[in-house]
């Protein structure tokens, strides 16, 4: 991952310039970048296959399940409270309801998760027990960027597997939200109300930059994957860039274009 930037960057933001916008205009380049991975406009394209949208639901069900519980640990943070909407925004159990559709009761023990996805949600963790502020960079790109261009990429999912229903696609679902125009201002206004210091402020902008990094490395860990070998007797644990005893569902040629993708459309 490349090196945090400065905090020196954004010293130069003008005194009352709304969060959400500096976060927008100090991740803008990697935005770019992201959008324009072979693998994001794969998706874009819709060309998704089932086992690779299996395997997209995987990682984001490890990430969610991370951000979720340190969301919730730290509800009543100063900084955490106001963008707290849990009832509105958890993904968690839609994305084990998906889970449970396509591999069976028996999920939990099918799951495949790449090591980026791992290190991503380590820092989730560390972020949670050491500096919760920075909690509202990964909840800002993840959930309006699911309320954004995720929905977009709902349909798109929908049409290229020519799924029927909403079944396997409840992560796209939010029930608890009746516009997501104005519950997407509402959000905003939260977030640009919480009381930051400086240094504070500075932290959230690099932090949102690497949350873009993280999911940029997920995208580079999926890369190595392309058409693997479908049978377990030809891979390599030495070079599969999955941790230790991770299962692996044989027969998938991955080509995932979209951990994380819903953010690049905020």
């Amino acid at each position: 991952m490349e090196t945090k930037k400065s905090a020196r960057k954004y010293d130069t933001w003008e005194e009352g310039s709304d969060l959400s916008e500096q976060i927008k205009e100090a991740t803008k380049d990697n935005h770019v970048r992201a959008e324009n991975t072979e693998l994001m406009l794969s998706y874009q394209r819709g060309q998704i296959t089932l086992p690779q949208y299996k395997l997209l639901l995987c990682s984001l069900h490890e990430i969610y399940k991370v951000l979720e519980e340190e969301l919730d640990k730290n509800c009543s943070h100063p900084a955490v409270a106001p963008i707290y909407f849990p009832q509105e925004l958890a993904r968690l159990e839609y994305l084990e309801s998906d889970l449970e559709h396509f591999f069976g009761p028996d999920w939990s023990g099918k799951v495949i998760v790449p090591a980026a996805t791992h290190r991503y949600t380590q820092r989730l963790r560390e972020i949670g027990q050491k500096n919760p502020v920075l909690l509202v960079a990964h909840a800002y790109t993840r959930y309006l960027g699911d309320l954004s261009g995720g929905q977009v990429l709902g349909k798109i999912t929908q049409k290229s597997l020519r799924l029927t229903g909403k079944e396997g696609l409840s992560f796209f679902s939010f029930p608890g939200v009746t516009s997501a125009n104005r519950f997407k201002q509402l959000y905003r206004s939260r977030m640009n109300a919480i009381e930051l210091t400086e240094a504070e402020r500075a932290a959230v902008l690099e932090e949102a930059v690497q949350a873009f990094e993280f999911n940029t490395q997920v995208f580079d860990d999926l890369q190595k994957l392309l058409c693997v070998a479908t049978e377990p007797s030809k891979i390599n644990p030495a070079t599969f860039p999955f941790p230790p005893l991770m299962p692996f569902t044989v027969g998938l040629c991955v080509t995932l274009a979209t951990i994380g993708t819903g953010m690049y459309l905020l």
